[in-house]
């Protein structure tokens, strides 16, 4: 009887421990998937490389993906293309076309790769510093996610600020022309 007891014990601990997993870091594709239907336009999501600063700016939240660029930018990509409210306006260092091999191994093979995954897109580019500045001032009123990966060539990180998929800047400057014309003041009778 002693030894019923002591077996149904060990079973019932072994199925205590296989019962409660342990609860796993959330990984960054659930993240992106729970972000995205929060993020609109003038929020940011950047695929970085591995050496990108943690800033410190209340709206910049950082992940490290510890996952390859151009799986993180083509993840990314996706998400955005399936919602229904936004689009992506992607901006590149324009360093990176003139980053050579024999300062950084794989910078050819990554400037052909990224531009086949890019294909398609309008890709604006700017000084880093620059692009930098934007995203800080962007973040004192807007949201930021930045997804590190391991990639280690400079100046590789694709900076995605987004926009509405459903109202064009076309649109935008047909309703501010229309609104301006009817703030004009009537035009007063000859007396």
């Amino acid at each position: 009887m002693r030894r019923l007891f002591v077996v149904l014990g060990l079973l019932l601990a072994v199925s205590f421990a296989y019962a409660v997993p342990p609860s796993a870091p959330t990984p960054w594709k659930e993240l992106v998937d729970q972000t995205m239907p929060l993020l609109g336009h003038r929020n940011w999501i950047l695929i970085v490389d591995s050496a990108y600063p943690l800033q410190s700016s209340t709206g910049v939240e950082t992940i490290e993906t510890d996952a390859d660029q151009l799986d993180v930018v083509r993840y990314v990509l996706g998400s955005i293309n399936h919602s229904i409210h936004v689009r992506p306006v992607i901006t590149m260092d324009a360093e990176l076309p003139f980053v050579r091999d024999d300062d950084a191994p794989g910078a050819s093979t990554y400037r052909e790769e990224i531009g086949d995954l890019l294909h398609g897109y309008a890709v604006g580019s700017l000084p880093h510093e620059k692009v930098i500045a934007n995203i800080d001032e962007a973040s004192r009123q807007f949201h930021v996610l930045v997804l590190k990966t391991r990639m280690a060539i400079p100046y590789t990180s694709v900076f995605i600020r987004l926009d509405c998929k459903y109202w064009s800047a076309e649109a935008e400057m047909r309703l501010r022309s229309r609104m301006a014309a009817a703030q004009k003041p009537a035009s007063k009778p000859n007396r």
